[in-house]
């Protein structure tokens, strides 16, 4: 049976995130994709008219993948640091589930070659932020943070974890237990968050 538009291009972000794993996406070409799911470089390009046009594809696939995590992952917790939690523990699974995040998200000549993909994570990066100080905020408001500490930098201090444990998960081959290790490095950073009062300002 042939395969409709919609099933056709998502074979081919699919190919996308899967090749831009094991080559890299600085090296992955369409002639690779085209292979991958068994089409002509140039039936690759009826779907999409260029090799950028994949890449914003596959920002707006791994946004639409993202933004439903993060709904799911507030919607089932009942307080602000369970949902913050949640939120903390589904980009871990999304990176476990799609290892390529991680190296398309700090690729240099992708984003420098392409402003509308780089604008597309630097938006996506923005409301993951939001999120997370969101439920810090919420947090301080019924006494579980500590309130001195200001939401948006803890926020930053938790996505820049999620980042190191991504980089460190990659370097070590995927050899320990992604979501695992980083429940237990969220429960120290909360401890440090919930703990002590953030330090007094210089004057």
């Amino acid at each position: 049976m042939r395969k409709s538009a919609q099933a056709r291009k998502a074979e081919i972000l699919d190919a996308a995130l899967r090749l831009a794993d094991e080559v890299g996406p600085d090296r992955l070409s369409t002639e690779a994709i085209a292979r991958a799911v068994g089409l002509s470089q140039p039936g690759v390009f009826r779907h999409f008219p260029t090799k950028q046009a994949i890449w914003q594809a596959v920002a707006a696939t791994l946004a639409e993948r993202m933004q439903a995590n993060w709904r799911r992952a507030t919607q089932e917790a009942t307080s602000p640091l369970e949902r913050l939690r949640a939120l903390f523990e589904s980009q871990l699974r999304l990176i476990a589930a799609t290892p390529a995040v991680p190296a398309i998200l700090f690729s240099r000549e992708l984003h420098a070659e392409n402003d509308l993909l780089r604008g597309q994570f630097l938006s996506l990066m923005h409301r993951f932020h939001a999120a997370v100080a969101g439920e810090i905020e919420a947090a301080q408001a019924v006494g579980t943070i500590e309130p001195g500490i200001v939401a948006a930098d803890a926020a930053f201090l938790l996505i820049g974890l999620v980042q190191g444990l991504a980089v460190r998960w990659s370097l070590a081959g995927r050899t320990f237990d992604l979501v695992d290790e980083g429940a237990r490095l969220f429960d120290l950073q909360l401890s440090l968050l919930t703990r002590y009062p953030a330090a007094a300002s210089p004057a």
